[in-house]
């Protein structure tokens, strides 16, 4: 069932779509070096066949897994001898990433000749694990994984099929095709294969056999529907709760129902701040890190990074007091409208600036002993506002000790300072 042309390749439209440069050079048959990088069974492999077949050109395919230097070499030479015979040679290289910078440079004055046109696939960010020399030489496109809507249109395509694919060899139930589409997190190969077996069976598939073809319970969740903010709405009440088994199990839940891994990432950095802040103010670099390692590593190795921050931020000590604070500042704002500050705090730095007062009197704290001026640094008539009211939990204990100082220092007669 792999694509022998263009228009047989579903998704991709990105980098494959009439009149994009790649789909342009493939079709004059002029194919230039490029790196593929992109999640397993994206079309990797299938598009490099594709733009060898178009060049009319030789295709030779190897593994940096298994091939060294000596492969290369003899590669080359094959190359050379073409070449002599007006005939260019396209080399797959796959999982380039494994490839060390000798034998990456190895590579590099055959592709700079043009005796190698090189198509390398990565499921590795190239610009991390890919020399920079053969980088510079090739164009890099980055293959996205295939939606659910896609996977299905290439499953449904081999079960009408009965020469390549395997129509009249089994039938799948709607449903259960749906779930053996949503199941392989956009991994084309990972779905025919899952589809080959339950032809090798035969007869009438349902969700019990798509199971034991997955090797794994298929899960059902609607991520456009009520299952998408019940589970989110759970694991976020379970962390904030600080229950880490809790807050995996809702986690398990959406990685295996399928659940795109950024939107999980996006709500951690959120719940960071919100429910946890300067209680510990690691949290939000932690998942921070996971939100990075999402985009970096992606699925499926990235859920071990989400399930790291998740049991961090479970049992890391909670603090609204920020959000909270925000709250009540934005509401006197909107009540009250926004009050100007006091002279000695704006702007100073144009011409006229100081015949209107403006920065006139101001304290540098640098130059106070213990960093903190006794001047008041709310809108006038505001002086006693107070918005952030930190906990006595994990490191805020410590913010609050230290505002309470602060103010009084500036004065302030509704703070009580704690060990000054």
């Amino acid at each position: 069932m792999r694509p022998v042309s263009l228009d047989e390749v579903v998704g991709q439209d990105h980098i494959l779509a009439p009149g994009t440069a790649l789909r342009g050079a493939v079709e004059a048959g002029r194919p230039h070096s490029a790196i593929l990088y992109g999640p397993p069974g994206s079309g990797k492999t299938t598009l490099a066949r594709i733009i060898a077949a178009t060049s009319d050109g030789a295709f030779e395919e190897e593994s940096a897994v298994n091939a060294g230097r000596p492969e290369i070499r003899a590669v080359i030479q094959r190359a050379e001898d073409r070449q002599k015979h007006g005939r260019r040679t396209v080399l797959f290289l796959d999982e380039i990433h494994r490839f060390n910078k000798a034998q990456q440079d190895a590579l590099l004055p055959a592709v700079e000749s043009g005796v190698l046109t090189l198509i390398g696939a990565t499921t590795e960010n190239p610009y991390f694990e890919v020399n920079k020399a053969l980088i510079s030489r090739s164009q890099i496109y980055e293959l996205q994984p295939l939606g659910p809507a896609e996977i299905q249109t290439l499953l449904e395509r081999a079960l009408a099929d009965p020469d390549r694919g395997v129509g009249g060899r089994v039938e799948v139930e709607p449903e259960a095709l749906s779930i053996l589409a949503e199941r392989v997190s956009g991994d084309a190969r990972a779905a025919l294969s899952a589809l080959e077996r339950l032809a090798a069976a035969g007869g009438k598939a349902g969700i019990p056999e798509v199971e034991d073809a997955l090797q794994a319970q298929a899960i059902a969740y609607d991520k456009g529907g009520d299952h998408h903010y019940d589970y989110i709405s759970a694991w976020i009440k379970a962390t904030r709760g600080s229950d880490p088994d809790a807050s995996l199990y809702y986690l398990a839940v959406m990685i295996e129902g399928g659940e795109d891994p950024r939107f999980i990432a996006r709500r951690m950095v959120i719940l960071a701040s919100e429910d946890i802040s300067n209680a510990d103010p690691q949290a939000l670099v932690v998942a921070n890190a996971a939100a990075a390692a999402v985009d970096r590593v992606g699925m499926p190795e990235a859920a071990i990074n989400l399930a790291q921050a998740a049991t961090y931020l479970a049992l890391a000590p909670k603090s609204n007091a920020s959000y909270m604070a925000l709250n009540a500042a934005r509401d006197e704002v909107k009540r009250n409208g926004p009050k100007l500050p006091p002279d000695h705090l704006r702007d100073s730095h144009y011409a006229g600036a100081k015949e209107l007062g403006r920065g006139k009197g101001y304290v540098y704290p640098h130059d106070v002993d213990g960093g903190v001026s006794g001047q008041s640094l709310m809108p006038e008539g505001l002086e006693e506002l107070r918005f952030y009211e930190p906990t006595r939990y994990g490191f805020e204990s410590e913010l609050a000790r230290r505002r309470d100082a602060a103010a009084k220092i500036r004065g302030k007669s509704n703070y009580q300072a704690e060990n000054p």
